[in-house]
């Protein structure tokens, strides 16, 4: 993010429990160099992504929040290409295409296939996480107006919230190229799948029905083949995400 061709004001970073010595000490290091540019949240307890997102929103200073996992990278024009198209098209979140990497960012091996326009991206919604969550920028007032993260649906707090957004008319995009290369680690879709992965699942997609975002026959057509893919080996399910719900590398 440093290396943007226009650099953050701030970074909000949101240490949930004890770090490493070997993470306290890089964290350090950036904050040394930059005093005046990291805010730092921290708790002495692990409690999870949605705690810490929900912690973080609130402590940033400026309007428009940039969403960003510590290990994934930023392509240089990243916020300059999504805060032109939020300013030149009144739009409330902003996200783009995304290339998934293991080791090396500039040797992918999926890319993304999201929606690119608004009603695309709401129809979307109703089957699947229309967004990337590294690559999102968003208004810090838009989300908390829409109830901020949430802790209570883990594996799921990102598409909550965007649901949530659109919801209350929160208007959207996705750049069609890719601005951001996630990292995916030897277990990625490991997690995305197995008994223990069903329950979120259920309860995440049952909340959407309570709510009305999902229609019966949208929560069914959005949770049976989730719950498919969710049960089937981790190979088999690697090569449906690879290759069935991306684009893979070429």
């Amino acid at each position: 993010m440093l290396a943007q061709t226009v650099p953050p004001e701030e970074i909000v970073v949101v240490k949930d429990g004890q770090l490493s010595s070997e993470l306290e000490s890089v964290l350090n290091k950036f904050t040394d160099a930059h005093p005046n540019l990291f805010t730092i949240v921290a708790y002495p307890k692990n409690q999870g992504l949605g705690y810490a997102l929900m912690s973080g929103v609130p402590r940033c200073r400026n309007e428009i929040i940039a969403r960003m996992d510590s290990d994934d990278y930023a392509f240089p024009t990243r916020m300059e290409e999504e805060l032109t198209v939020m300013r030149d098209r009144n739009l409330d979140m902003v996200g783009s295409q995304i290339v998934e990497f293991v080791e090396d960012p500039s040797d992918p091996v999926a890319t993304s296939t999201l929606p690119v326009s608004f009603s695309d991206i709401v129809a979307f919604s109703k089957k699947r996480n229309p967004f990337r969550h590294p690559s999102m920028v968003f208004k810090k007032s838009k989300a908390l107006e829409a109830g901020n993260y949430s802790p209570d649906f883990l594996y799921f707090e990102d598409w909550d919230l965007f649901n949530r957004m659109l919801a209350r008319g929160c208007n959207a995009e996705n750049i069609d190229h890719p601005l951001v290369a996630m990292r995916v680690s030897a277990d990625f879709y490991g997690r995305r799948g197995g008994p223990a992965y069903l329950p979120h699942i259920w309860k995440f997609k049952t909340a959407q029905l309570r709510r009305g975002y999902f229609t019966f026959p949208q929560f069914l057509t959005s949770t049976i083949p989730h719950v498919i893919v969710c049960l089937v080996p981790n190979g088999v399910r690697s090569f449906i995400y690879t290759h069935l719900l991306r684009k893979g590398a070429k």
